[in-house]
């Protein structure tokens, strides 16, 4: 039986932690080879620490995206987050570049050739899930934790708040109340800040962000409002601690409030299933709950290596639904071609618009005219009614 009242927390992580800077620089890789070739192949992993920058990986693309481009585009990035300081700078840090050619066993595998269809990249299982709880059809503990370090990266970028600095960390604690969240119980950000701020000083800037995040009526009590608990975070991003590509799985999805397949998103062209199809999953539930169907849904999809047709689809509705789970799951096959070339396809995947997505979630966020976040829309609503009947 499902418990009627209890807490629930969500952490979330700015564009300045060291393993969204790494997220960031991954993401960006992908981004020149596909603007580049769109069938371009990327696997790219970045890893940061004090004044140096490591890329790592296979890609199949075209010659002209050099090690030299590569480092160009990893300084860029560093650059518009903001790292300006001593211990991480985009135009003084060290830049390796260690990348090599696909593997030609895995291309066999992926590629299409006479009447094999292209096959997934990988092995492994991609979960998509939407709810009820935000405009968005996102768990609120996450949707908030999100959009509390967006503002403050907003104001930061801005120059309103000229005293934070890139690396941030937020967590949101809500009550829920026969399973609708009400409040926040607590709420924890920790944000870097220039040498001449204290704690009480960045807690006032902070204050005013959290309010007009929350709803009216929800901001937790004074005490269990914490803003750099330890007292000083002068010290942060890459030069404060390491940071590697894919480490930061559960921000990236929904917060802890639906399972995870475990394989991690940047740094991957959209051949591989850990993230194009972890995008379907997030998009049937999505038009799934759009469409009335039910208020809670999970979606499962499992893939094998060089095989193009999912091996499972599993929809559970948590006792929501107005459908039959089976009849469903199998709508949902009519509705999409889930096959890697399908999902590509469908939602446009082939293009440079992974950038944006490496921090503040790649769900729950607005589709932009380029083309990114394709997956939030609700447009395959009619067609899942359709095959119902």
């Amino acid at each position: 039986m499902a418990r009627s009242e209890y807490l629930f927390t969500s952490e979330s992580v700015s564009e300045g932690h060291p393993d969204k800077v790494c997220d960031r620089i991954s993401d960006s890789i992908v981004d020149i080879f596909l603007a580049a070739e769109p069938e371009a192949r990327v696997a790219v992993e970045t890893m940061v620490t004090t004044n140096r920058i490591v890329l790592a990986g296979e890609v199949r693309g075209p010659e002209s995206i050099t090690a030299e481009k590569m480092e160009a585009a990893a300084r860029n990035a560093v650059k518009e987050i903001g790292y300006e300081q001593d211990g991480f700078h985009w135009k003084n840090s060290n830049v390796d570049v260690y990348v090599h050619s696909q593997s030609s066993d895995i291309a066999q595998g992926v590629d299409a050739a006479g009447n094999k269809d292209e096959g997934a990249g990988d092995q492994g299982i991609m979960f998509g899930y939407a709810c009820r709880e935000t405009k968005v059809l996102m768990p609120a503990p996450i949707y908030l934790s999100h959009k509390i370090l967006e503002d403050m990266a907003t104001a930061r970028h801005s120059g309103a708040e000229p005293g934070l600095l890139p690396d941030s960390k937020s967590q949101v604690t809500l009550k829920y109340v026969n399973g609708e969240p009400v409040g926040a119980t607590s709420v924890v950000v920790s944000t870097q800040h220039t040498e001449d701020l204290d704690q009480a000083k960045v807690k006032e800037i902070v204050r005013p962000i959290v309010e007009n995040v929350l709803p009216d009526g929800w901001m937790c009590p004074e005490d269990e409002f914490y803003v750099n608990p330890t007292g000083r975070f002068v010290i942060g991003g890459p030069d404060g601690d390491a940071g590697l590509t894919g480490r930061k799985i559960i921000v990236d999805t929904y917060g802890g409030a639906a399972p995870h397949g475990g394989g991690a998103f940047s740094g991957k062209d959209p051949t591989k299933v850990d993230r194009s199809a972890a995008y379907a999953a997030r998009y049937l539930a999505k038009n799934v709950v759009a469409a009335g169907l039910a208020d809670r849904c999970t979606i499962q999809l499992a893939y094998a290596i060089g095989v193009s047709k999912p091996l499972s689809v599993y929809v559970d509705m948590h006792d929501t639904g107005s459908v039959d789970a089976a009849k469903l799951e199998g709508a949902l096959v009519e509705a999409m071609d889930l096959s890697p070339r399908g999902i590509r396809e469908h939602l446009q995947l082939s293009r440079p618009i992974y950038t944006p997505s490496s921090s503040y979630g790649h769900f729950g966020r607005i589709p932009t005219d380029d083309g990114g976040f394709s997956w939030e829309k609700t447009d395959l609503v009619e067609a899942i009614k359709g095959a119902l009947s």
